[in-house]
């Protein structure tokens, strides 16, 4: 995919690790410039330091408001414009409902859903005014099915899952493409409580997904001819749900 991105700027959030940083490595592979957004400053130093002048760091907790409000200009600033967001951030929490914290049930649906929603409002005026744009919000294999073990975080891929098929038929007309991606289970940070033994056993029998695999699949939905929407892939482990 070399060069298929060439003279683009991208912009991912949750970059430092998992499918964020998947999908800017394969950004950058294709030629664009990438605006790695993570509350991670270390993490993104030596990311940066790895790629080159083609990555961005931005360091930026999402969670404050404050903050969140500055990712726009930080860009520009950083980059000069924005053609691609992935706004791929996310938090998971799972189990019985009457088990969960109520505090990590805010956070989650504060990253899950209100950030992501702020950061595609206020990107795009300015793919609005450039008359093109691509926006890719990484969503789940739970907003299609109502996962038992999982209500909360299903319900907040289920909210984001009717946000970008809305948000996607009101800017179309301006040149503007949104989708997401909807995977599976990801061998990423959000598995951490699992024990190894598990995760091991679940990688052989071909019941996970690598990051770099939801990866192949962005660079497919952004590298498709511009009268083409990949509105949302659905993509699991084949063995998943044998």
């Amino acid at each position: 995919m070399a060069g298929e991105l060439h003279g683009k700027v991208a912009a991912v959030t949750g970059a430092a690790s998992g499918i964020g940083l998947a999908s800017t490595e394969a950004m950058l592979a294709a030629g664009a410039r990438v605006v790695l957004i993570d509350r991670d400053e270390t993490a993104l130093a030596t990311l940066c330091a790895r790629h080159g002048e083609a990555a961005i760091p931005l360091a930026l907790d999402l969670l404050d408001p404050a903050a969140c409000a500055t990712l726009l200009p930080r860009i520009l600033d950083g980059a000069g414009r924005l053609d691609i967001l992935h706004a791929n951030a996310g938090t998971y929490v799972g189990g019985d409902l009457v088990e969960a914290d109520s505090a990590a049930i805010d956070r989650m649906l504060n990253l899950n859903v209100n950030v992501v929603m702020k950061n595609v409002h206020d990107v795009l005026p300015h793919m609005i005014a450039r008359g093109s744009g691509d926006i890719i919000v990484t969503s789940s294999l739970a907003a299609h099915y109502p996962t038992p073990w999982e209500p909360v975080y299903a319900s907040s891929k289920w909210a984001i899952n009717c946000f970008v098929q809305t948000v996607r038929r009101q800017v179309f007309k301006h040149g503007i493409r949104v989708g997401a991606i909807s995977p599976g289970p990801v061998v990423t940070a959000l598995l951490a409580d699992w024990p190894a033994e598990k995760l091991e056993e679940a990688r052989a029998s071909g019941s996970l997904l690598e990051p770099e695999e939801v990866a192949n699949v962005v660079m497919f939905m952004l590298t498709r001819p511009r009268g083409m929407t990949i509105r949302d892939v659905v993509m699991m482990p084949t063995n998943f749900d044998l």
